[in-house]
């Protein structure tokens, strides 16, 4: 039977503005069809409409009140055992999708069919996209939604978000490229296409400068479709000095014209970009 989504959406709203029914049988029926729906991959916690990400508050609040109605319980995985509120993701071969030992998804993510997941972590509301390669020891934050053909190489760290309710997400879209131990935090939007070298760290306020024109040109929290970004510093004033402080770098783009792969790596070699 099809789930009406916005009754669900309304009846998740009404428990959070009253909190004396969260224990209640029907809100805690709610919040499980809610994650279900969330674990299938049939609503997400962001969405692209229009051209612009909207971010689904009742998603979000139905992983909090799933906290809240829950208990910790023993989990056993071969000779792993976890110690949780939330069951494991299961089902990986019938949803096509490779997982290495011992990589770890939460219940309430969803990967699609042709995801590849080393041993890493995918968080609750979390969404890879098919043919993505979720490298080693990378993270997914809570809620972070992960694009198609996405690399995220060893290291990575996408952050998570569930508060405040309408904070974006980080979101990385198709056909982007991560380097080994980049960090993307505070809904930091990575468009499609773009290459961000190994070790840059990308939060709401860091200042990403475009340096491949006459003057720079300077955006927080976006880094533009197929730019080419390393890690840079730029001066500071202090009451102490001046000190260089992180920045990044926007120091070419990738070629529209080009097949994506061979695009990737001839900007790695132009640029000498570390992956």
């Amino acid at each position: 039977m099809q789930t009406d989504v916005e009754a669900l959406a309304a009846q998740i709203d009404a428990a959070w503005e009253a909190p004396d029914t969260v224990q209640r049988p029907p809100v805690v029926a709610a919040v499980d069809a809610a994650l279900d729906l969330l674990d299938a991959g049939e609503v997400r916690v962001a969405e692209k409409i229009a051209g612009f990400w909207v971010v689904h508050q009742w998603l979000k609040r139905a992983i909090l009140l799933a906290f809240r109605q829950r208990r910790m319980e023993t989990v056993e995985v071969g000779p792993f055992e976890y110690h949780d509120k939330l069951p494991l993701k299961g089902g990986y071969a019938e949803a096509g999708v490779r997982v290495v030992p011992p990589a770890v998804v939460r219940h309430g993510a969803f990967v699609e069919a042709g995801a590849i997941l080393m041993p890493s972590y995918v968080n609750i509301g979390a969404r890879v996209g098919a043919g993505t390669m979720v490298d080693t020891w990378a993270t997914v934050g809570s809620c972070a939604q992960i694009g198609r053909n996405v690399h995220l190489a060893g290291g990575v760290g996408i952050g998570g978000v569930l508060e405040p309710l309408g904070a974006r997400p980080v979101i990385v879209e198709d056909d982007a490229f991560l380097g080994s131990r980049c960090v993307v935090v505070e809904g930091v939007l990575v468009e499609a296409g773009a290459v961000i070298g190994a070790g840059t760290v990308l939060t709401a306020s860091t200042q990403v400068i475009d340096v491949t024109g006459p003057e720079p040109q300077v955006t927080r929290g976006r880094v533009p479709p197929r730019a080419v970004v390393i890690p840079g510093t730029r001066p500071k004033d202090f009451a102490a000095g001046t000190y260089q402080v992180p920045c990044a770098l926007v120091i070419g783009h990738r070629s529209a014209a080009t097949d994506l792969k061979v695009s990737l790596n001839d900007v790695l070699r132009q640029y000498d970009v570390p992956v």
